[in-house]
């Protein structure tokens, strides 16, 4: 049925308008989306606009977001899609945004089998087979290009899902070998786990060493937000999630606004 799914979202875009000055300031927003080309930046619109129209955004806590504010966060939650495509979102269907960090609850049962019951502050999460959560604050705090992005972070942990339970290795694309991906990733993990085990201070976020899914989810806030630095610490995983995201942000950004 896929070609019905595809006929549905070309009348939505034939009947959904956008003003083309609503569109630059969404794009002007994000200093990550720098860079892109004409054909980009149309690619990008048409997905944001769709993903407003599949995926509920739902302020919680008497918040609000108008108009231009849940664009910009469309706009900036389909950079990783860019050259996926939408269908890469498949499984779930809102963003909750709370204003500010907001308090999660989790239940974990130790090697003993006592199951320990937690509560703290988040910026965001994503639930396997269920919504994206995100502060807006921290959205809001991922317009400067120093490796941290909310958005990025919570939806690279959502491709992540798309083959079950989250480990750092999402369904690759026709042409990328598992075995490869395995090598980069296993390897800098592996040495970025030592350096912040080490106290090093290392310039990519010690918070990807937490597991395997982190790594993922932070290097792939850092391969947009910062590609040269992550280039330069691992080329090997820099070049796996460019085969992967179909994009070269470090030549993008390098040459700055279209």
């Amino acid at each position: 049925m896929g070609w019905l799914r595809e006929w549905r979202r070309r009348r939505v875009l034939a009947r959904t308008p956008l003003e083309p000055a609503a569109w630059e300031a969404a794009l002007a927003a994000w200093p990550v989306l720098a860079g892109l080309n004409a054909v980009e930046r149309a690619r990008l619109r048409d997905l944001a606009i769709l993903f407003l129209h599949e995926k509920a955004i739902e302020p919680v806590e008497g918040f609000a977001l108008d108009a231009a504010e849940r664009l910009r966060l469309a706009a900036l939650a389909c950079l990783p899609v860019l050259y996926l495509g939408l269908d890469w979102y498949r499984g779930w269907a809102s963003i909750i945004v709370y204003p500010g960090v907001f308090m999660a609850r989790h239940e974990w049962t130790d090697a003993a089998g006592v199951v320990h019951h937690v509560r703290r502050p988040l910026s965001g999460e994503a639930w396997e087979r269920g919504p994206v959560l995100l502060s807006w604050d921290d959205v809001e705090g991922s317009a400067a290009l120093d490796g941290y992005n909310v958005v990025l972070h919570e939806l690279a942990h959502k491709l992540d899902m798309l083959n079950g339970e989250p480990n750092g290795l999402p369904p690759l694309p026709a042409g990328m070998r598992v075995a490869a991906w395995a090598a980069a990733f296993g390897a800098a993990y592996e040495d970025f786990c030592r350096r912040v085990d080490a106290g090093e201070d290392t310039p990519l976020d010690p918070y990807a060493s937490d597991s395997p899914e982190e790594f993922f989810a932070v290097l792939s806030e850092a391969f947009f937000e910062q590609p040269g630095l992550l280039a330069a610490e691992y080329p090997a995983v820099y070049a796996q999630l460019a085969a992967f995201y179909r994009q070269d942000p470090r030549t993008r950004l390098a040459a700055g606004p279209a």
